[in-house]
């Protein structure tokens, strides 16, 4: 592989503040909780189902018992003792709660072992499930072989879940290695998990976990056809972040879009919300297996890629961070980044080269996820396609490990299964001729690419030695970031994070901290 030869002490000073920055939350994770969290747990210790007018049993409980001012001591504990009290299944106590009138909070609170023995039962149910799911994905990729390198990722979104799955299977067929379902425009801002399998969506599938079963199914059985595992993955972002991480724990998906900031940055949703939700959301997907993907593609949406290109770095450089916090390891972590510069730039495929050596020599264990140039994609299809191409050669050429493919009518449509086909094809041509080049190549010790990384690089170890000195809430709040402000008390779903009492039961994240060995 090229080599960059890049400042030693710039990368231990960027990375001692970024851990700096991720460490500074600690009265954060330990003190508070939210009710996403708990809507989560809720759904580990097996509630499931929505009432008539499609609410999930999740959101009824948790609402009523934050109605009550109940919510400090966990909805575990009040759930529990209601399963101890009336000796009761969970699925009793969930429908009596949401369709019969049943008050958690007026059962009569039973001794602290009859409750502890509810949550250890059903707590050890639901992670010997996981490790099961775990374990399913591990055999499947010792029988098939492992994933490409950089695998190739495609995205299907009709907003139909059995047309999806027509797609999918299409695309593996065609030499997709990860299939992606875009979830419904804006299901992000929705505070709850829609129910069952789903037809309707705009620019997007909703995520459920029922669609996650009948796409896991699919994959399942064209993985089995063409003898290699193909992946699946959604987002585990938003107001839902930790629940859709659940879900996707229960059903086997294998990555998911899982950023520490992006929702506060693109999504407008609340800091604290966001920090505290993906702080649990990671620790199930460290726990299932899952690679999670990050959202520093996204920044050079709102900025310029030449300019701004530190805010990736020093953005993936966190997410590192508060990752390790939640027990994801090196080699689950697919941060992202992307191919974004203007193509009218000279040189400004040296940049990109650049931009993509210095992720990848930064995070050498990561499966880093590369994005295409969308941005400047025009109704100019073979243009498009060209600078495809040239993304796919810088793919190959720094040995990214997830390669988003772009489509040459993206710009114009929602693009057809034709287009897509041929998206694959241009990446499995430029992969196959270049896969060794490489290793042919070596770099000006002090030519233009070693220079633009350095420089990148220490425009990033300064910026985030400011942030940790200022506080990442701060930094948002003045738009150092993407140059969007987000102020600590703004955003959605604020009111949904709540002080824990003594006494506050979380059985998923004690136990998995305790195996993950988390602090």
């Amino acid at each position: 592989m090229l080599k960059l030869n890049l400042n030693r002490e710039h990368i231990t000073r960027a990375r001692e503040a970024a851990k700096k920055i991720a460490g500074s939350f600690g009265w954060l994770f330990d003190d508070y909780s939210s009710v996403t969290i708990e809507r989560t747990v809720l759904r580990l210790l097996g509630v499931d189902g929505a009432t008539a007018d499609g609410t999930p049993y999740p959101n009824v409980i948790v609402d009523a018992l934050k109605h009550k001012n109940a919510l400090g001591k966990g909805a575990a504990w009040w759930f529990a003792n209601a399963c101890a009290a009336r000796k009761e299944s969970v699925a009793d106590i969930a429908k009596a709660t949401c369709e019969g009138g049943l008050d958690l909070t007026s059962v009569p609170v039973q001794q602290d072992e009859k409750v502890s023995a509810v949550l250890m039962q059903h707590t050890q149910s639901m992670l010997n499930h996981i490790r099961n799911r775990k374990a399913e994905r591990e055999e499947f990729f010792s029988r098939y072989g492992a994933r490409n390198k950089p695998a190739i990722y495609v995205i299907v979104a009709t907003g139909n879940i059995y047309e999806d799955v027509v797609q999918a299977k299409a695309g593996a067929r065609e030499g997709a290695d990860i299939i992606a379902v875009i979830r419904s425009t804006a299901q992000s801002l929705l505070d709850y998990v829609p129910y069952g399998a789903t037809t309707v969506g705009f620019g997007g599938t909703y995520a459920t976990q029922e669609n996650f079963r009948i796409m896991r199914q699919a994959l399942d059985e064209v993985s089995a056809e063409l003898g290699r595992y193909i992946s699946l993955t959604n987002y585990a972002s938003g107001l839902c972040m930790p629940e859709i991480a659940a879900l996707g724990a229960m059903e086997r998906l294998d990555l998911m879009l899982n950023d520490a900031m992006y929702g506060i940055l693109f999504r407008d949703i609340n800091p604290k919300r966001t920090l505290l939700d993906q702080y649990f959301s990671r620790m199930i997907n460290a726990y299932a297996g899952i690679e999670i993907q990050t959202g520093e593609d996204n920044y050079l949406t709102t900025s310029d890629a030449v300019e701004k290109a530190y805010t990736v770095t020093a953005s993936q450089l966190i997410n590192e961070q508060f990752a390790l916090l939640s027990g994801i390891i090196p080699e689950k972590m697919g941060l992202g980044h992307a191919c974004e510069i203007n193509p009218d730039m000279e040189n400004g495929f040296l940049y990109e080269l650049a931009h993509a050596m210095l992720t990848k020599e930064l995070f050498p264990q990561a499966p880093v996820k590369y994005m295409p140039p969308t941005k400047f994609a025009s109704g100019n299809i073979f243009k498009t396609h060209l600078m495809d191409a040239m993304f796919n050669f810088i793919g190959q050429l720094t040995g990214q490990g997830v390669q988003l493919l772009g489509m040459m009518t993206e710009a114009i449509h929602t693009p057809h299964l034709a287009d897509r086909s041929l998206a694959i094809e241009n990446a499995r041509y430029v992969f196959n001729n270049i896969r060794d080049l490489g290793a042919e190549l070596n770099l000006a010790a002090d030519g233009f690419i070693n220079r633009r990384a350095n420089s990148v690089l220490e425009e990033a170890t300064l910026f985030l030695e400011k942030v940790a000195l200022e506080g990442l809430l701060n930094a948002m709040a003045k738009g150092e970031f993407a140059d969007i402000k987000r102020p600590e008390t703004g955003g959605k779903g604020g009111d949904g994070v709540f002080l824990k009492e003594q006494g506050y039961v979380n059985p998923f994240m004690d136990r998995m901290k305790s195996e993950l060995k988390v602090n």
